[in-house]
Parts: C-alpha cells; structure tokens; sequence
C-alpha cells in the first residue's frame, strides 16, 4: 500500500496488535496488522506515523555502513570496537577445525579449508562473534544484575534490524543485537544497562531515564558513541 508517498508492505495476520518497523539499509517500511482491521484505518494510522518513519529513514540514510564483506585477506573487520584485518588460512583440516582466532593486534585469523563458499565464511565469523558476545555479556549481567537488583530468565544474541537489544519485561527475557560484538566494551555495557533498566522500567519515561542516570551517569555519551559507530550491512531479506 501506498500511503502519502511512502510505500508500506502490509501484512495481516492473526495477531492483537498494529506493529510498525522501518528497516536498514534502505528504510523500508513494514505493517504487521490484525486481520480484521480495515485498510482506511491502516491508512490513518501510518499518516500519524510519517514523522516517525521519515525520522527513522534519514537516520538509516546518514548511517555510515559498511559495504557487503567478502571475507578475504586484509578486509577490515571490528571486534569490541578494534578495527581488524583479516587473514584467511586454508586449512587441510575438517569443517569442524574452522574456527576464528584474534591472535594479534591486527590480524583477526580464520582458518577454513579450501573450497570454503564466502556463505560458509560469513556463518562462521557470525557464530564466533556470537560466542565472542556471550562471554561479554556473561561477564556484565551479573555485576549489573546485582547493582540493580533485578535478574534476567533467559538471554539470547540474535541478529536484529533495528535494536541493539529488547527486553520482554513479562517474562524477565533479554535479547542482544550479534551486532554488539563488533562494539567497544563500554558500549555493550551500556545496552546491557539499558536492558535491565527495563525490568524496573517498561517504558522510556522519566522513571527510566533516572535509573540511567544514577546508575551509569555517562549512559548519554555511550549511546551516542554507539550510535555514530560504522554499522553492517544488513539486508533484511522478507
């Protein structure tokens, strides 16, 4: 559907809730909708939005965003924060011998064996960084567990389009943009701050941002230097 411009991708489905995303690289704008709720009102809907998603497309718009990587030798990638050259080693061993390795203050080596596809790479830095991300984040959880005195059921790393991390505030579960691996240390701990605020806090109101202040006074800062930092590209793909 085409409203005031802005091509909207409808999807209706059995759900209670009107869910409304614009996604990276090109801002592409999707509505999750209940089946039962009739196009006229969809429309109204999104014209109450357009500020919001024109707002959200700008910033995806002057995001500085790496080009698709190909995983080859001397390509730059980031590793809490570090900007790191790549170095792949053909190996004669098994696929279950790949493995990622930051050995150096330059290199971040990947040991494949031959034939390995730039998918395969791909998949393979990914779920280093995954693993990279858990040892983080079980490093920050607990300090900040206590010092707030809340405790998450259940966390996971996942790839996100647009957060860099969510909190299900019912069910006391926390989920942590893959992206986050790439970031400075102080940075993670920032969004795991934010994260756990929300146990206390379900909404972005004053309550929560005086949480942020108390407990992680530069919490501003930190966001911003997040938010200014080269991101991935992403292709959401459906």
């Amino acid at each position: 559907m085409n409203v005031a411009g802005i091509e909207v991708e409808l999807v209706q489905k059995e759900i209670k809730n009107l869910h409304l995303a614009v996604y990276p690289p090109d801002g592409r704008v999707r509505l999750a909708a209940p089946v039962e709720v009739n196009e006229k009102t969809l429309e109204l809907y999104v014209i109450s939005k357009i500020p919001w998603i024109r707002k959200q497309q700008r910033k995806f718009a002057n995001q500085n965003r790496q080009s698709p990587r190909k995983y080859v030798d001397r390509e730059s990638h980031y590793f809490l924060g570090k900007r790191y050259l790549l170095r792949v080693n053909e190996t004669g061993h098994s696929y279950r011998s790949a493995k990622v390795e930051v050995k150096t203050k330059t290199y971040l080596d990947m040991y494949v064996k031959p034939g390995f596809t730039t998918h395969q790479k791909a998949e393979l830095l990914k779920e280093w960084y995954r693993a990279e991300l858990k040892k983080v984040l079980a490093e920050l959880l607990p300090k900040w567990e206590k010092i707030l005195g809340v405790h998450a059921n259940d966390v996971k790393v996942k790839t996100m389009l647009t957060k860099w991390g969510s909190c299900n505030t019912e069910k006391g579960n926390l989920l942590f943009n893959i992206e986050l691996a790439k970031k400075p240390y102080d940075c993670i701990e920032y969004v795991v701050v934010h994260e756990l605020a929300h146990l206390l806090e379900r909404t972005h109101n004053d309550n929560f941002i005086a949480y942020l202040d108390k407990y992680l006074p530069n919490w501003k800062h930190l966001k911003e230097e997040l938010n200014r930092l080269p991101v991935a590209y992403l292709d959401a793909g459906y």
